[in-house]
């Protein structure tokens, strides 16, 4: 699901509900990797992101739902960039 881009690549995730503000990529993600979304849009990788986990779609606040399946399933724990790898060391759920 990689295609060649000047210096970083281009990699495939799924967002399922419009209300997400994380998605789940379909393969490994490099720092500076282009994330396009099934809908067309994209976000830059500023981090390394293991395919099946999930990317912050825009800046998430520290206290903030993580919403995925447009239902919350936890909160920021720190603020976070888009683009940002969203796992167990920036989200605490319920």
């Amino acid at each position: 699901m990689r295609a060649d881009r000047t210096n970083s690549m281009a990699v495939l995730a799924i967002r399922v509900h419009t209300r997400d503000n994380v998605a789940v990529v379909a393969a490994d993600v490099q720092a500076n990797d282009v994330v396009r979304l099934d809908d067309g849009s994209e976000v830059r990788a500023v981090e390394a992101i293991p395919r099946g986990s999930k990317v912050a779609l825009g800046p998430i606040a520290c206290g903030e739902a993580v919403v995925r399946y447009g239902e919350e399933i936890g909160r920021a724990t720190k603020d976070m960039a888009a683009g940002e790898y969203v796992h167990t060391h920036n989200l605490a759920r319920d």
